[in-house]
């Protein structure tokens, strides 16, 4: 098998293609055919070490992927030997095989092409745990997405859209404002690439324009750094503001503006909650598999890379290139 594998501490750049032996199956396992992986900001931060999770080396970058079941370890069930599955792994999936927790595994919903499930379960899950499980949002309620055209922003877009929100898509150029248009999302704002606090006043004032007196009821934030405060000063009474990502930086939010708007800050941590609730998460799957089959969520997949060009996508993700997914292909 050939893998892209991260053999020291650093950027794209350091990644190497190389060829190893196949994998084998261990008890509980399967080893899949990879024939797409989804390319996602935390595999930049993986390859640095600066991820929660920190695996030995070598190792491939890639935490979900869909394939075809070639081969299970001892005491699988539920699966069989030419299966079409979706894993989430955290890692390993930069690879042609792989090997994963049969439990990590769902089954591909018919005629789902690989490239859309590839994309599917951590961006949707993602933002369909932020908006059900942890907003509780309602119809009519007013969505503002933070780094809306990414891929997890995107989902955020046709999600809020499902559940019946007017819906707001905050990005950093008026290319991505007209992609989030074409995506659906009712309103878009562009905020400057550089945030001083002149430009954090001008933004929330703009957020207050467009969303008028009832502020915002949620915010999702998948940006961090000096965007999120304006979003905080904007929101609705007991709105709730989603801590789900911080590309730009770990924001410092005076805890005052909380007080003031009685608002909540609610961390999203979807990987944990898979582990902690797995019942709900695999309700939260069967409804996105349903909303996918009704037409009203898909991938947009912006730009597909072949395996073998792994540095080169997640060089794209990391520099804030993205509108919607990125994906690997196996040949």
């Amino acid at each position: 098998m050939k893998a892209m594998l991260s053999t020291a501490v650093g950027g794209p750049e350091t990644l190497e293609w190389t060829e190893i032996a196949d994998p084998k199956p261990a008890k509980g396992e399967v080893r899949i055919a990879v024939k797409a992986a989804g390319v996602n900001f935390p595999d930049t931060l993986i390859i640095r070490d600066l991820y929660q999770m920190k695996p030995e080396r070598p190792f491939a970058p890639g935490g979900e992927v869909s394939g075809v079941v070639e081969e299970l370890g001892e005491g699988v069930t539920g699966f069989a030997v030419g299966d079409k599955v979706i894993a989430m792994t955290g890692f390993g999936g930069f690879a042609t095989q792989m090997c994963a927790p049969a439990a990590s595994c769902l089954k591909m919903p018919e005629g789902m092409p690989f490239e859309d499930a590839a994309c599917l379960v951590l961006t949707y899950g993602t933002s369909h745990h932020a908006l059900k499980d942890r907003a509780n949002i309602q119809p009519g309620e007013t969505l503002l997405i933070l780094g809306a055209a990414g891929g997890v922003g995107v989902a955020a877009i046709e999600l809020g859209k499902a559940a019946g929100a007017r819906v707001i898509a905050a990005v950093s150029s008026e290319e991505k404002a007209q992609f989030c248009r074409e995506v659906g999302a009712d309103d878009t704002l562009v905020y400057p690439r550089e945030m001083d606090k002149d430009a954090q006043r001008a933004f929330s004032q703009q957020i207050k324009d467009l969303v008028g007196p009832g502020g915002v009821n949620v915010a999702y934030d998948a940006v961090g750094g000096m965007y999120a405060e304006p979003v905080v000063r904007s929101m609705a009474w007991a709105g709730r503001f989603l801590v789900v990502g911080f590309p730009a930086g770990i924001p410092k939010i005076p805890l005052n503006l909380t007080l003031l708007k009685s608002c909540q800050i609610v961390g999203v941590f979807w990987g944990a909650s898979t582990r902690q609730d797995p019942k709900g998460h695999l309700e939260n799957m069967q409804d996105l598999f349903a909303l996918y089959a009704e037409g009203k969520i898909k991938p947009r997949i912006g730009t597909v890379f072949p395996l073998q060009e792994a540095g080169k996508a997640l060089e794209y993700i990391q520099d804030r290139k993205v509108q919607g997914k990125v994906v690997l292909k196996v040949e």
